[in-house]
């Protein structure tokens, strides 16, 4: 019977396996930080701020559900870049709305963007605490034009009164119920709703369409193809006005 030898691996190996382990998330984060970027090109400082963002998330990410963790290695073209896209449908919106924020996507990110522009401000709608305190030290620490909202989306679109041109919602809802919601909103300020959504989302406007408390109201709806996920659309809706009414 032959002899059987068994190769010790010595601590300076054990050292470089450990090392290369460690190291692939981080290769396959900056893999996915460059094609992120490539989609979405962005300024150096707001890069900066990105960055801050990112590393805060991930950390509050050990100990709170802010994305799915499937998602975590993806984060950069998943959550990041699919909220950038947005600011080419409204390039001159100031204003912006953003519902169920969650781990601050699209509204965060939108917020590290408009950072620096004047009159700009980002409203954050979140009423779970602790999804709402990471979007407060997310926006200290990222020095950004948001506000964070601790409350429900219905009482926040039935008690703001102030100025809006663009009202964002992403994961949150269907958009049966999103148009139930907003359309109050959206029809006595002028403003545009863009609604990311998947590869559903002619079926799903279909059917919130063919809803009566839909019909009351009337709207320019269009889809637009993601940048990010080619069987996704963004919703975009416009000229929202209460049927039978004199705007």
């Amino acid at each position: 019977m032959p002899e059987i030898r068994r190769v010790r691996r010595g601590p300076k190996r054990k050292r470089e396996e450990h090392a290369r382990t460690a190291q692939a998330p981080l290769l396959a984060g900056a893999a996915d930080r460059a094609r992120a970027l490539a989609l979405t090109p962005v300024s150096r400082e707001t890069l900066e701020r990105l960055e801050r963002f990112v590393a805060l998330l991930l950390a509050w990410q050990r100990r709170t559900n802010l994305i799915a963790p499937s998602t975590v290695p993806l984060l950069w073209t998943r959550h990041i870049a699919d909220s950038l896209q947005l600011l080419e449908l409204a390039p001159n919106a100031r204003e912006w709305i953003d519902l169920g924020s969650g781990g601050g996507f699209p509204g965060l990110v939108i917020a590290c963007a408009l950072a620096g522009t004047p009159g700009a401000r980002v409203h954050l709608i979140e009423s779970h605490g602790k999804k709402a305190a990471f979007l407060r030290e997310a926006q200290r620490l990222t020095a950004t034009p948001a506000s964070v909202h601790a409350m429900r989306i219905e009482e926040f679109v039935t008690t703001y009164d102030g100025p809006v041109d663009v009202i964002t919602a992403r994961a949150v809802a269907p958009l049966k119920s999103l148009f139930y919601q907003t359309f109050p909103l959206l029809g006595k300020s002028g403003a545009i709703a863009l609604f990311p959504k998947g590869q559903h989302a002619e079926l799903e406007l279909r059917e919130a369409c063919e809803s009566p408390a839909v019909q009351a109201w009337g709207m320019d709806a269009t889809l637009v193809g993601s940048r990010t996920d080619p069987a996704g659309r963004i919703v975009v809706i416009r000229n929202v006005e209460r049927r039978g009414t004199t705007p």
